[in-house]
Order: structure tokens, then sequence, then C-alpha cells
């Protein structure tokens, strides 16, 4: 998110800390280590996107610190693998993203938590919603979770990442609606676009990479 050292105060820093560590605890017991280790593919998978994510995530427009916009691909990842899984791969993206200077070590829980986690349980949370209600089109796979699904993750992110800056000080609530707010619905289109467009695409010919998938129910 274009963070950079100094930004929050210490007591923010701590909060973010411990919500980060619980959603890596409750991660790390939701995932199936088994089935990871007996599955190369989804060994493949799991790194592939994270190479994939942190060269994407190189690539940003800087409005102010915190403020910067870039395509997250998360909701991509979290229908391929799972919102556990999608975390660690999204953290080993934000390591690159580290290593490459793009972001301060120290802000590596506020960014985990906003970048990673906050799309990923969205994106699960809307997954869930859409196998709750039982649609049995394929293309309500597609446009909730894909599509929609990523559009919603980025927004929850973006107004994440605002009420921070705003309930911390860093920047007025003017500032905020007029250097970002207001642009986020053009941040959600090609969001939506690109993921639903990969979605669209694995689901079109590599449907088993989509581990959310459940193809009977589509089937009926």
């Amino acid at each position: 998110m274009g963070l950079t050292d100094n930004l929050f105060p210490g007591w923010l820093l701590l909060v973010c800390g411990l919500l980060f560590a619980g959603v890596l605890v409750t991660a790390v017991r939701q995932t199936s280590w088994a089935g990871l280790r007996s599955s190369p593919r989804l060994q493949h998978c799991l790194f592939g996107a994270a190479v994939a994510l942190g060269s994407l995530w190189q690539l940003r427009a800087g409005l102010s610190p915190g403020l910067s916009i870039h395509i997250f691909g998360m909701t991509a990842v979290t229908l391929m693998l799972g919102w556990p899984l999608a975390v660690f791969s999204g953290l080993l993206a934000l390591v690159i993203v580290v290593v490459t200077g793009h972001e301060p070590l120290s802000l590596f829980a506020v960014n985990g938590l906003i970048t990673v986690m906050v799309p990923a349980l969205v994106t699960h949370g809307i997954m869930r919603w859409e196998r709750h209600r039982n649609f049995r089109n394929f293309f309500a796979y597609i446009f909730f979770c894909g599509f929609f699904g990523a559009g919603a993750a980025v927004a929850s992110a973006g107004v994440t990442m605002v009420l921070l800056l705003w309930l911390t000080g860093v920047y007025d609530w003017y500032h905020l609606v007029h250097d970002y707010l207001r642009y986020l619905p053009l941040f959600v289109l090609p969001e939506g676009f690109v993921n639903g467009t990969v979605v669209t695409g694995l689901m079109v010919f590599q449907p088993e990479l989509l581990t959310t998938l459940d193809e009977r129910r589509y089937r009926q």
C-alpha cells in the first residue's frame, strides 16, 4: 500500500500485529499440511502465485504515503488455493516486495493484514455466501466470487487503510476523500476485471486448479 516508516503510532502497530498473528494462527490451523505435502500441483500453485503477486505488486502508482494504487490479485489466488493457503502465498509475495525495497519490514504486519488478509477473508466470505445460496449456474461463481469478490476485496482493503490513516491523524478526512476515496471505484473496476478474467480462464481451461470450485453443483 506504499507505507513508510513512522507513519503509524506504536499502539496501532501493536493492534495490527495482534490481529495479524490471530489470522495467521487460524490459517495455520485450517491448512491441510498433509494435503499440501502430497500435492506437488498445489505446491506449484502456492509458490507460483507468490512469485506472480510479488511481481505484480512492484507495479504501482503513488499518491501519498499509504495511498498507492496497484492490482491486488488476492481474489484469484484465494479461489485457487482457499483462504489459508492464499494468506501464505500473499505473505511470501509481500516478502518479495520488502526485499525489493517497495515496502518497509517494520510495517510487514500492517501490510500483510490489509493487502493480504483482508482481501482473502472478504473473498472467502463472498464465496461462502455464493455457496450458501446454492446457485446452479456456474456464471454465479464467476461473477460473484471472481468479478464482484475482487471488487469488494480491494474496496474493503482500501477503506480499511483510509480508516487507519484517518483515526491515527495521519491525514484529515478531506484529504483522504479528495485524494483517494473518490477514486476508489476506478480501482475496483480493473481489480474485478483482472481477477474475474483469471478465474474465468481457469474455470474454462483448468478448473481443477480452483480448489474452491464445486463442479458437481453446477452440473445438476
